[in-house]
């Protein structure tokens, strides 16, 4: 007896504690601040979001049934009746890189929530382990110990996914393909700090020594769009592991759709790459490496007097040049500009390192160079422009490592890795369209676009069957912001009035076609009379 009653009163003294722990939560709490005295509460029943604009983002997703279809092609089926919806899962993905989340475990700062799921047409947002569960479903990594049926299994669904993000990567830029347009193709390192599938010690410039995936990516450079992405380990981070992948998604498109050139850095610039690309008839423009070859060519070139200004104060000359192991001579072209300015020189020693100032004198001249390869016939001026223009797809690969999930998103087995990188680039050419649907003039990256195009207070309230949304800017910029969610609607409004019997999936091409028109509208850039190529939206921001 005496034991049963001291465990009822220990039960109805934490049962009391707990009840008054809550109590005390609900209560005022009086706070002094350099601003003054302030009394705060915590709002437990508060409906608020601080994506506030996410609903006119939602309205672009549903007035071309680009979220929708996405779902609707997952191949991913529970059978369990507590199972999470595809809708959820998938909404929790969105909502989680569209908020510029890095880490699966991020997730938890979005479920408390309660609105922006209800925008996107979801039941709930999902934890972190829930989403990595489905996407080991519709990605499955082999067991190590698995006989023939298993292995099969998983690869027919990993089979299955892959065709899903294939189909929606197409989706979103195939309109884009019809402009005169270059790919770019570059390799970017994935720092690992874990234990994962193809963690391997390669290329890494950063932090040498340091496991690390590479992204291979291939990029529509003028509208500033991801065609596709591979991940791959960091040992293959080669230009002959991109050749596959380059040359099956050349040959996949249509004449008028494949792209005016293929542009490429030093690593691309070898006899594997461009005997590929001239057996299916591809032009294009690679950097060369600077080896003995290529520097007796351009100690052959420098001191002829027909080097030709190509702008910015670069000069060029071009000549033929066939180096050991090439099938045939090529055209070459090499660049060079004289460097100018306060210089400096550090030179390391035994003991410790020296500096030596460079000044400006007529016997000593510092000059950068470069030396292209290309099997076009563009002009040596056009060729300058294009190389310089080239510089502007690493702001692109850079924004998608830094301020999207590329950087992220990593989880043991090689698959899941890889599927969650294709999904940042579908999310990613989504916001793009956005993004110049509201502002055609200008590329915004995503560090100036969330703020003022996402981010925002709005708090939900329904009343008589209306759900309304009271939206609060915190930005400085925010009649500019209104401009641009009215440019928004202007052009949902344009589709959706002049062709409403259309299906939504050519509401898509419709809208795509009138945002680029928005583009080209604005005043361009000098254009090559002598190039078929020209910059459809060309920003160097």
């Amino acid at each position: 007896m005496g034991e049963e009653e001291f465990e009822q009163k220990v039960l109805a003294k934490t049962v009391a504690g707990a009840i008054q722990e809550v109590a005390q939560s609900s209560e005022e709490l009086r706070l002094s601040t350099p601003g003054g005295r302030f009394h705060v509460r915590w709002d437990e029943g508060g409906s608020a979001t601080a994506m506030g604009q996410l609903a006119f983002f939602a309205e672009f997703l549903e007035a071309t049934g680009l979220f929708t279809r996405w779902v609707d092609g997952c191949p991913l089926t529970y059978t369990s009746p507590n199972a999470p919806a595809v809708t959820d899962l998938l909404g929790t993905w969105l909502l989680s890189i569209l908020d510029g989340q890095r880490r699966y475990a991020h997730i938890g700062g979005l479920r408390g929530d309660e609105v922006a799921p209800r925008i996107l047409g979801m039941d709930k947002l999902v934890s972190d382990e829930s989403l990595r569960r489905g996407l080991s479903a519709l990605a499955p990594s082999a067991p190590k110990r698995c006989d023939e049926a298993q292995r099969a299994a998983c690869a027919l669904r990993l089979s299955k996914s892959t065709a899903w993000m294939d189909a929606a990567l197409s989706e979103s830029t195939h309109e884009a393909l019809r402009t005169a347009w270059i790919l770019d193709i570059d390799t970017t390192v994935k720092l690992l700090y874990g234990h994962q599938a193809g963690a391997e010690i390669g290329y890494n410039p950063m932090k040498r020594g340091r496991p690390s995936h590479t992204l291979h990516t291939y990029w529509i450079s003028d509208m500033r769009l991801v065609l596709d992405v591979e991940v791959k380990s960091g040992k293959s981070h080669a230009a002959k592991h991109s050749l596959p992948r380059l040359r099956q998604l050349i040959s996949g498109l249509s004449p008028e759709e494949r792209p005016a050139l293929v542009r490429g850095d030093n690593a691309f610039g070898n006899e594997g790459v461009m005997t590929e690309m001239e057996e299916i008839e591809q032009r294009y423009l690679f950097k060369l490496r600077q080896t003995a070859g290529v520097k007796r060519l351009i100690e052959q070139k420098w001191q002829q007097c027909d080097w030709q200004n190509v702008g910015h104060d670069f000069h060029a000359v071009e000549a033929e040049l066939r180096l050991a192991g090439w099938s045939r001579p090529r055209r070459v072209v090499v660049l060079r500009r004289q460097v100018k300015g306060s210089l400096a020189a550090e030179v390391n020693s035994d003991t410790q390192p020296t500096l030596h100032f460079i000044g400006h004198s007529d016997k000593i001249k510092i000059w950068e160079y470069a030396v292209l390869v290309t099997n076009t016939d563009y002009s040596m001026e056009a060729l300058g422009q294009l190389y310089r223009d080239r510089a502007d797809c690493e702001n692109g690969f850079d924004e998608l490592k830094n301020q999207w999930g590329w950087g992220g998103y990593t989880t043991r087995d090689l698959e899941r890795c890889n599927l969650s990188a294709r999904a940042v680039a579908l999310i990613y050419n989504w916001w793009s369209w956005y993004v110049r649907l509201a502002h055609p003039k200008t590329r915004l990256e995503a560090i100036t676009s969330r703020p003022m195009l996402l981010n925002g207070i709005a708090r939900l309230t329904q009343h008589a069957g209306q759900s309304r949304l009271l939206l609060t800017l915190t930005h400085q910029s925010g009649s500019k912001i209104k401009t641009m969610i009215a440019n928004i609607r202007k052009g949902l409004d344009y589709i959706l009035s002049n062709a409403p019997q259309l299906p939504k999936a050519d509401s898509w091409s419709a809208l795509v076609r009138y945002i680029i028109s928005k583009i080209i509208a604005r005043p361009q850039k000098k254009q090559f009379l002598d190039s078929p190529t020209f910059c459809l939206a060309s920003d160097s921001g």
